[in-house]
């Protein structure tokens, strides 16, 4: 049975957009895990802040990366190997991984740790604008590529397709 996956990248005006795709499947199936508990909260008018509940953890505990847009959270307590004996264990000593995916333009600015929460604050900063020229080049083999410019600017684009519908 051929099954076809709709996505929401699924469009072919979205190129390139795979790498999110794969980074949304992998945050589903992460978020089914509840721990540890966690807060996401605005602190200003471009501050984050997420805070885990990580009673237990001390700072050598936890560990805190940030690749391609992806912010992981890693906690792993040692294992007290035959320093105690417990009559009851209910608290476990157990290890977790939370994942968040972060737009462009947000900064990690620090991690506090502080009665058994984890703080990681974070600012979201202006981007810088990305219009820019893009070179055409003419066909291989083909000297001048004849009354084309060379470059045309995203801006002037859209007044010229203004102009052919007017």
């Amino acid at each position: 049975m051929n099954t076809t996956r709709l996505s929401l990248f699924d469009s072919p005006l979205f190129l390139g957009f795979d790498q999110f795709e794969k980074t949304f499947d992998r945050m589903r199936k992460a978020a089914a895990d509840g721990y540890p508990p966690y807060n996401i909260e605005q602190t200003g008018e471009n501050g984050l802040r997420i805070t885990l509940a990580v009673a237990g953890f001390s700072m050598d505990d936890l560990e805190i990366e940030i690749d391609n847009n992806q912010l992981t959270i890693r906690g792993r307590q040692q294992e007290d190997e035959g320093e105690r004996i417990y009559l009851h264990r209910g608290i476990a000593a157990r290890q977790f991984q939370r994942s968040f995916v972060l737009a462009d333009g947000i900064e990690i600015r620090g991690a506090v740790l502080d009665n058994g929460l984890l703080h990681i604050d974070m600012e979201r900063v202006q981007p810088e604008s990305r219009a820019r020229k893009i070179e055409i080049s003419a066909p291989a083999g083909v000297e001048n590529g004849g009354s084309h410019p060379k470059a045309i600017d995203v801006e002037d684009a859209g007044e010229a397709s203004e102009r052919r519908r007017k």
